[in-house]
């Protein structure tokens, strides 16, 4: 299967036929995960679904991974668990039988997002704490791949590339690492190439903070991926004054600031199409051809007609031994070429996602399972 969904991949990638559709894919998946899976399996009994049709597939609530296991195989076949915030509810974990598939389609579509009709190298420092092992960030694990694919290149010297070398992750105790970031900045002009920063917002504002007006020019046509946002908001250009204070100290202007949106429940991620080009002001996020993101009821958890707002019903191939739709709290409204995150209504708890979550809580043998 994980075969099935890199091929598929590469070809969508390509812009050739993949011998494999996506709807039969995601089917395929599906009844798999109905078989291994005992929360897709008690979700699919409640609603009698035969798995016929996309339409049959449930979807399991984000909440569902802070309650209990997620997945399709036994914990012992694990080989990374990835760990949410805990900002929303409570820490939930993500387990991954395989990161071939996780690490080679973030990278692929990282690449196509962050680096477009670029094949060649860039310098990527990450305006973030260094990622480790213990740690179980998805985030910083996908951080990591983008240094190792992206650059592949010591920071200092002719050695082997070594991700947590000094001078590559900028955040730390001592809070932001600008000396870190100039001698980044002086490399990558040095090579002839753009330097890749890879942030927060939240760090993003701590580096204007510590730069305290000064100005350190990124080398010419340098990229910034912002993630994250500021929870309860929504990117639009209402960021306009982190966005404007980017191109003052940095010198990047905001076609070159391409926001990422993540979750650890998913195994994909979307970037913006352009920051503020959507209608009144808001980004553009795009999906990659392997997921679909579909607004839905918050009641019946139906689709909604293009244009209208939903709750975000996320339908991820690359999803493989945890859940293929995935339910969130987060609201979205599909426009013309992708979708745009409006963000969680403060203080709601929107009615079908805690349903769905309900019905998982409703089978003893179901939370026996997720338990174990």
């Amino acid at each position: 299967m994980h075969g099935r969904v890199k091929s598929f991949a590469r070809a969508a990638l390509a812009g050739l036929a993949a011998s494999d559709s996506f709807d039969q894919l995601a089917l395929d998946i599906a009844r798999y995960q109905a078989v291994h899976n005992p929360v897709v399996a008690q979700l699919a009994r409640h609603h009698n679904s035969e798995l016929t049709s996309l339409g049959d597939v449930p979807a399991v609530p984000a909440g569902a991974f802070r309650m209990g296991r997620v997945s399709a195989h036994d914990a012992s076949e694990d080989v990374a668990r990835f760990h949410t915030s805990g900002t929303t509810g409570g820490a939930g974990v993500h387990a991954f039988r395989t990161l071939d598939t996780y690490r080679e389609l973030c990278v692929s579509w990282g690449r196509r997002a962050l680096l477009p009709g670029s094949s060649g190298r860039v310098t990527v420092l990450a305006l973030a704490s260094p990622f480790e092992p213990e740690r179980r960030s998805s985030l910083g694990y996908m951080m990591q791949q983008f240094m190792c694919g992206f650059d592949g290149r010591a920071l200092v010297g002719d050695g082997p590339f070594d991700a947590s070398e000094p001078g590559r992750w900028l955040l730390g105790p001592g809070g932001v690492d600008v000396p870190g970031l100039r001698r980044g900045s002086a490399l990558a002009a040095a090579r002839g190439e753009p330097l890749l920063l890879l942030a927060t917002s939240f760090a993003l504002a701590w580096l204007l903070e510590a730069l305290r007006g000064a100005s350190l020019r990124l080398p010419v046509g340098s990229r910034i991926m912002q993630t994250g946002g500021f929870k309860g908001h929504v990117r639009t250009l209402d960021d306009a004054a982190l966005v404007g204070g980017l191109g003052t100290a940095l010198g990047v202007q905001p076609p070159n600031i391409v926001g990422e949106y993540g979750m650890t429940e998913l195994s994909s991620q979307l970037y913006d199409s352009g920051f503020g080009q959507g209608e009144g002001g808001e980004s553009v996020f795009v999906e990659p051809p392997w997921l679909r993101v579909v607004p839905v009821d918050p009641i019946r958890l139906r689709p909604v007609p293009e244009g209208e707002v939903g709750m975000a019903r996320f339908t991820d191939l690359a999803n493989i031994d945890s859940a293929l739709n995935v339910l969130t709290q987060d609201q979205v409204r599909r426009v013309h070429g992708g979708v745009v995150l409006l963000g969680r209504p403060a203080g709601a708890r929107l009615r079908g996602c805690s349903l769905a979550v309900d019905e998982l809580t409703r089978s003893p043998g179901l939370a026996r399972a997720a338990r174990g």
